[in-house]
């Protein structure tokens, strides 16, 4: 993420944004979908290209007449029949939707020569489809709604003339378990045709399907399956370079390998060894184009089709892991549904794009889904190096023995050609059938790729779901099975995505059978409701558990995992006055040296709002960080030559690039420390003289009073609780605090006192319990300083003190109140932009940040989901500014590693429990500790970084403090 200073954050993602991040990746090599030249499209290719069809809803929105449709797209969204969520079955009496609909579209015939034919391919439809042609079935009713089917259709058709083509669809199945398998699961359920429909003209002899094997040494194995009697044909393979169509040649200096057909019943085999091949990898998605010939007996071309391939060597080993040409695979992954707002589950090749590099800017290389995917997705993953797991739909329920193999050979045939698929998944979380396992192999009959059963132990590899900390006895901390959770850290309302992750991260990697894993989950399932005046509706907390939201809105999740995955790391770092420039990296590519990568570090001021905060931002210095070359899986150190100005700047910011120059991630420093800051500050802050009175301190039975020219501090004498501030004649109405949080402490009017100093007016407050004293000291200019002395051994008795020797702390601090209505933004200087957890601050940087006042409920205000969330937690709070159009004040820490609480945000409305800890009372508040945010676990199976803190003072302790100067000034 870059840092931004003074910067409006809202983070809405737009189609600039969108074109934004493809210029990241620009490149002959990067194609959002592989070309088609043999496709004759009858409907749009995606929702963002569509053709209109007539239809007929049998029930629901817009049924009983004939309509206008746009194809591709699911029916709901076009305002037909019903929506239904898939964990219908959870609510007594609940039936799912079940309108059937039919499409009609006229099309004219493809010109043809004698003898060939024409078939018609659906990429995708749900659920039970007829597909007829001029009033005659084309075949058999398909059944399954993720799959891609096809119809000889030439008998069928009216040469010359416009053809009818109807499609007849029923969203429940007449089979059981393919309705248990896709449509009683945990994701929403549509109608209709949402892949695209189209035509091809194929030779009465010709390759119907081939599978090809492309291994890392240049080595292509091909299997052809033929139609018509070929004997005699001549089959050939070629292979040319995708980045610069360079022709590659084979061992044998020869452009292509020919075989000669002799018997067309069986499947062809082919193979030839290519030279100068580059590898395809996750960080080098080298991509070439294999391009089969069929010749006749004379010699010439029937038939030719090309695809796009990567020579690449998958392989599994037990009790040792997933190696991707030799080297052991450690997959960063998330979980995604294909989905789109205005689509269902129709998107488009633009959006796979859109998806596949938002997920590698989360320093990702893997994804999982629980059906097969859009295959312009497939082709991303090919272009980008990001390795799929392709999956068999079957959320907890498997398909029968009759219809599942029809459906695993669907899938396969399909998408077994891409390199990114490296592993099979029968069906999710006991959907599985496993009559069905041996298709995997047969019909990946080159590769034989490895097969799972997600969140089973199962075929030597443990795909266990949800994963604790320490987990597992006899399974990962003392099994010996490859562990590979395919679903964990569950996002759901932004909770848990990135929070703990390094936690879990560094402890698996101490297993040398850590294959990675699959975050839950991408993006918010909300779809446009064109039923409910458009609103999107995520079925309140069934699908709000993306780390984006539904139109890719970046939530704070999203930077954290940025972070926390990027392929380097930093080892802690503090400046300090011996601080040299040099640091420790650590190297967490897979076959990256650190010598190809690059890093930069600029030197930032952030000035306060006491001098001119506009200037933040400011570089005043920057250069190139000299990288060390280590391999993957090393240590070493960075350095660079601090330049004369470094210790006039506040923040050190780095930046990595990978080697292609694409930024992976960038972290903040503080050149120095909140109490040397606010000296510094201050003593660079003109202050220009003023003929002002001496601040004032008295005190009487009703009132204590702190008084300046320019600000008035009211304190009740029996709480000694700030009651009422005025400055220029204005009440600002900060106050009813400090109220102590996560601790007790007692005030002792006869212990307290006020008294008038040359430093100002002063109010000592004393406490019995935690606190020990709270002084107050308002200068002649109208600034209020508070020093706290909390937790001090010295302050108690009572047994006020004892509570903290070594128990549980989740929010430890003081609070006031402010009333959230003044507010109208917030200006900071502190990690943001993002609120934070105790577990989920990775993904935040140092900078002065601004953002307007929001009230968004993560995951559920998608009206007006607007990103980052103003409320919550912020950082290392070196300043704020509360904005207001009446009382704004400023407040500024003098002490390191204070969280700022700002208002607390709202719980989702369609919760199933609260979503967040519990903040702290009042509305403001100035935190030396605050609690983790769970993760589908409770706290207690999180890292050690998730835990509440403890606190033990002992005798000449110095305690802990919590020192502030507010601006109340007007």
């Amino acid at each position: 993420m870059k840092t931004v200073f003074n910067g409006i954050m809202k983070n809405k993602w737009t189609k600039l944004a969108a074109l934004a991040i493809a210029a990241l990746w620009s490149g002959p090599t990067v194609q959002a979908q592989a070309p088609h030249p043999e496709r004759i499209y009858l409907s749009g290719t995606g929702i963002d290209n569509t053709k209109t069809w007539e239809f007929f809803c049998s029930g629901g929105q817009n049924s009983g007449k004939w309509k206008k449709i746009e194809v591709p797209c699911n029916w709901e969204l076009q305002g037909f029949g019903e929506y239904t969520y898939g964990r219908w079955y959870t609510i007594k009496g609940e039936r799912p939707s079940d309108e059937t609909g039919i499409y009609r579209y006229k099309f004219e015939s493809p010109a043809t020569t004698p003898g060939e034919r024409i078939k018609i391919f659906f990429d995708g439809v749900m659920t039970d489809t007829e597909v007829f042609i001029n009033g005659k079935p084309a075949g058999e009713m398909h059944q399954g709604g993720f799959y891609r089917f096809s119809y000889d259709i030439t008998d069928l058709l009216k040469p010359g003339k416009k053809n009818l083509l109807e499609v007849k669809i029923a969203k429940e199945s007449a089979n059981k378990s393919i309705n248990a398998a896709e449509r009683k699961a945990d994701w929403w359920l549509y109608g209709g045709i949402y892949r695209p429909v189209w035509l091809e003209v194929v030779p009465a002899v010709h390759m119907r399907h081939f599978v090809l094997n492309a291994d890392q040494h240049g080595k292509l194995q091909a299997a052809i399956e033929m139609e018509g009697d070929a004997k005699g044909y001549e089959l050939s393979v070629s292979v040319r370079s995708l980045k610069d169509g360079k022709e590659m040649y084979t061992q044998g200096h020869k452009p292509t390998v020919s075989h000669q057909i002799k018997d067309s019943n069986k499947e062809q085999l082919m193979e030839g060894n290519w030279m100068n091949i580059q590898p395809w990898s996750t960080e080098d998605p080298n991509l070439y184009v294999a391009r089969l010939e069929l010749k006749d007996p004379e010699g010439k071309t029937v038939q030719s089709r090309e695809t796009r391939i990567g020579f690449r060597t998958i392989e599994f080993f037990p009790q040792d892991g997933v190696y991707l040409n030799g080297t052991k695979l450690v997959v960063k992954g998330v979980n995604r549904h294909s989905f789109s707002v205005d689509g269902g589950r129709a998107t488009s090749a633009a959006m796979s794009r859109q998806d596949a590099l938002l997920v590698k800017e989360m320093n990702m290389n893997a994804v999982r889904s629980h059906y097969p995917p859009d295959e312009h997705f497939l082709d991303m993953c090919d272009s980008l190096g990001i390795v799929y797991m392709d999956e068999l739909a079957g959320w907890q329920n498997g398909y029968d023995s009759k219809v599942g193999p029809k459906l695993v050979k669907e899938m396969i045939e399909r998408d077994v050609n891409h390199p990114s698929i490296i592993i099979w998944s029968n069906g999710n979380e006991g959907g599985w059938n496993y009559n069905l396992d041996p298709l995997f192999a047969k019909y990946d009959k080159l590769q034989k790729r490895h097969m799972v059963h997600p969140w089973a132990d199962f075929n030597d590899l443990d795909t266990h779901h949800y994963p604790t900390y320490l987990t597992g006895v006899a399974r990962f901390t003392n099994g010996y099975k490859v562990f590979m959770p395919t679903e964990f850290m569950h996002a759901m309302y932004d909770q848990g995505g990135g929070a703990g992750l390094r936690d879990f991260w560094d402890r698996w990697c101490t297993n040398p059978m850590f294959a990675g894993g699959f975050i839950w989950v991408f993006c918010d399932e909300a779809p446009k409701r064109s039923d409910k005046g458009g609103i999107l509706d995520s079925d309140k907390s069934n699908a709000p558990d993306g780390v984006v939201g539904p139109r890719r809105e970046k939530e704070g999740s999203y930077y954290a995992i940025r972070a926390q995955w990027s392929p380097i790391q930093l080892k802690p770092l503090l400046i300090t006055d011996h601080f040299d420039g040099s640091f420790l990296v650590t190297n967490e590519y897979t076959y990256t040296n650190l010598d190809k990568c690059r890093m930069t570090y600029k030197i930032r001021t952030c000035e306060t709002p006491l001098k001119n905060a506009m200037e933040s931002g400011k570089v005043i210095a920057e250069g190139h960080v000299q990288l060390p070359a280590i391999a993957p899986g090393e240590t070493g150190k960075a350095r660079f030559t601090l330049p004369a100005s470094f210790r006039e700047g506040d923040v050190l910011e780095l930046e990595a690039f990978d080697k292609e120059g694409k930024s992976i991630c960038n972290w903040t420093y503080p050149i120095r420390l909140a109490k040397q800051y606010f000296d510094h500050k201050m003593a660079q802050t003109p202050m220009t003289p003023e003929a002002v009175q001496p601040a004032t301190a008295t005190q009487t039975a009703t009132s204590i009073e702190l008084k300046s020219d320019r600000v008035t501090v009211t304190f009740d004498p029996a709480t000694g609780m700030i009651s009422r501030i005025t400055s220029g004649g204005t009440e600002v109405p900060f106050k009813d605090g400090p109220v102590a949080v996560g601790m007790k402490m007692r005030y002792e009017p006869t212990l307290s006192y006020v008294r008038n100093s040359n430093e100002g007016a002063v109010y000592s407050a004393k406490y019995k319990g935690a606190a020990d004293s709270i002084v107050w000291r308002l200068t002649d200019k109208g600034l209020l300083y508070m020093d706290a002395i909390l937790l001090n051994r010295a302050s108690g008795g009572g047994g006020f003190d004892d509570a903290f020797m070594d128990s549980k702390v989740f929010n430890l601090g003081l609070t006031f109140s402010y009333p959230e209505k003044n507010c109208s933004g917030m200006k900071w200087m502190g990690r943001g932009p993002y609120r934070v957890w105790k577990n989920r601050i990775p993904g935040t940087n140092y900078g002065v940040w601004h953002k307007e006042y929001n009230n968004t409920i993560t995951g559920e205000s998608f009206e007006n989901l607007v990103y980052p969330e103003f409320k919550g937690y912020h950082a290392n709070m070196y300043w704020a500014t509360l904005e207001s159009d009446t009382t704004p004040f400023t407040v500024y820490s003098r002490n390191d590693g204070i969280f700022f609480h700002v208002f607390t945000p709202e719980e989702p409305k369609g919760r199933v429990k609260d979503t967040m800890p519990k903040f702290p009372e009042g509305d403001i508040s100035f935190l030396l500790d605050i609690p983790a945010i769970c993760s589908f676990k409770p706290i207690e199976q999180q890292g050690p970084n998730s835990q509440p803190g403890n606190i033990r003072i002992k005798s000449g302790d110095e305690g802990l403090h919590l020192n502030l100067m507010f601006d109340f000034r007007q």
